[in-house]
């Protein structure tokens, strides 16, 4: 029998003697909800064992779905035996980790696209109870420096789904472009998704005299990848940054900004001093206009609204804003933040949404139902739940996969600096000793960033993101009592020619990781 390597580690594993053989006279046994995931069973076999297998309501030598009564959990129970699998849960988020659990206990070449007549489809006898620890388990992924066509981030949807990764925080604006259709403001993909160039890899500071037109994805690409991820078991959060990483917007149509003219979509990286005035009604207008659009093609209940990097530069001598902070009351720049956040919220929380943001949505004040992603390491998250409210943690010192792999960046791609090898991300601690441990529940779970301003293509892409999203689909699935990072590059080690098969661009473990 082979090696068992589950990743995330499930909660408990009993392995007995024997095996259950999948053949084609196998049957998939579901009804109503279980059946979709059935259906995706059936696609995942179908390749590789050749076996086009039937879903049933009943029958013999089954793998049976079966949803039981209960709460909404993401946990599940799979047992096997020599005549029979069983996969059970309370949902059909549930069935679907069951089944990717199983997935991973068959051979690896079921990933291959080429039937192999000769490997017996065999699974150990085994019972596996399973739950996770977080609620979000998410990857972040900016499209807006540089663009991922659909095809591209289905394949990056199916590589969360296979590691129980279950929210994708889609990053869809930016100072250098604009990534999503709003039929409203046509002008912000015509204009908003293109720039004259980038900066070279090499020198940040200079430009490669290269046009972008990154593109930018339609309603019905949007549609598609949200009913995609769903069917996955995954939710698309979508951020439309404001009010700062705004330049694209305001190139596209200048009146939004404090100044009022003269913007061009951003050529450069870092932070840009221009952003949504906060004095300007027609500003607050805009913004619900194009969450009006984001809102009917994102379900989720979170949407994301950025709140980072907003200099207060313009908003200083701009007499709309000082006309604002006087006649809301406020403070200075940063109570005015706070307003523009508050305001948001209101809309978004009478639609029945939440609104998440960066930490820097605690400056000046925190709006009342807002979520905090903590990203400048872990303290505005331990505040933020401190204080009762929700957090995600997605500090750098862990998360940020856009910093190189090791500390010979000569012998790594291009990365935006910094390090953070696999070991490090693997010990995260999504509940930080600080906070009280009665509020412990607002955290919610944790998430890797890629942020792509040196991060072109998609192979680069999957080699700064695997393996270390791997590690931290461990993290927030298993509890910490289960950790430990040699046993986990072992098994790590079993997934490389899963990986190899997906043709995934992975970094290989080197000697010193």
């Amino acid at each position: 029998m082979s090696t068992i390597s589950i990743i995330p580690e499930p909660q408990s594993i009993e392995i007995g003697d024997g095996h259950f053989i999948i053949s084609a006279a196998t049957v998939i046994v579901a009804t109503d909800e279980a059946k979709p995931v059935a259906e995706f069973l059936t696609d995942l076999l179908r390749p590789a064992t050749g076996f086009d297998l039937h879903v049933a309501e009943k029958g013999e030598n089954a793998i049976t779905l079966t949803l039981l009564e209960g709460d909404e959990s993401e946990g599940y129970t799979l047992a096997i035996s020599e005549t029979s699998i069983r996969i059970e849960a309370t949902t059909p988020a549930g069935l679907f980790y069951g089944v990717q659990t199983l997935r991973q206990l068959l051979p690896i070449t079921i990933e291959s696209d080429d039937t192999i007549s000769d490997v017996e489809w065999s699974v150990p006898i085994a019972t596996i109870t399973d739950a996770p620890r977080f609620a979000w388990r998410g990857l972040h992924l900016d499209v807006a420096r540089h663009y991922f066509d659909v095809t591209f981030i289905k394949k990056f949807i199916d590589l969360m789904a296979l590691y129980k990764l279950n929210v994708f925080h889609w990053h869809l604006t930016e100072d250098q472009g604009w990534r999503i259709e709003i039929k409203k403001y046509p002008k912000l993909t015509e204009i908003g998704s293109k720039r004259s160039e980038s900066p070279l890899m090499e020198n940040r500071h200079q430009g490669d005299g290269k046009p972008y037109d990154g593109g930018y994805y339609t309603h019905d690409e949007v549609r598609e990848v949200v009913a995609y991820a769903a069917a996955r078991s995954i939710t698309v959060v979508p951020e439309i940054e404001m009010p700062g990483h705004a330049v694209a917007a305001l190139t596209s149509y200048p009146e939004l900004g404090c100044v009022g003219e003269g913007y061009v979509v951003r050529t450069t990286w870092g932070i840009a001093k221009d952003v949504f005035c906060a004095g300007k009604d027609s500003v607050f207008t805009f913004l619900e206009n194009v969450l009006t659009e984001v809102l009917d093609l994102f379900p989720s209940e979170f949407i994301h609204i950025g709140g980072d990097e907003c200099p207060k530069d313009r908003w200083q001598v701009c007499p709309d804003c000082q006309a604002r902070i006087k006649a809301e009351g406020l403070a200075d720049e940063h109570e005015l933040q706070s307003y523009f956040i508050r305001r948001m919220e209101r809309w978004l929380n009478e639609r029945g949404r939440r609104l998440i943001g960066w930490d820097e949505i605690l400056e000046g004040g925190l709006a009342p139902n807002a979520t905090v992603m903590s990203w400048r390491g872990s303290q505005g998250g331990i505040d933020a739940a401190n204080a009762g409210h929700d957090v995600v943690m997605s500090p750098t010192t862990n998360c940020y996969f856009d910093y190189y792999q090791a500390e010979d960046k000569d012998a790594e791609p291009p990365a935006i600096g910094r390090y953070l090898p696999l070991e490090r991300v693997y010990q995260f601690q999504p509940i930080p000793e600080d906070i009280d441990p009665a509020k412990a529940h607002h955290v919610l779970g944790g998430q890797g960033n890629i942020w792509t301003e040196y991060i072109p293509t998609s192979d680069h892409l999957e080699y700064m993101t695997y393996p270390r999203a791997i590690a931290l689909a461990e993290i927030v699935w298993s509890y910490p009592e289960k950790r430990d990072f040699s046993a986990f590059k072992s098994r790590l080690n079993q997934h490389n020619e899963r990986l190899n098969l997906l043709e995934v661009n992975y970094r290989p473990m080197k000697d010193d990781d």
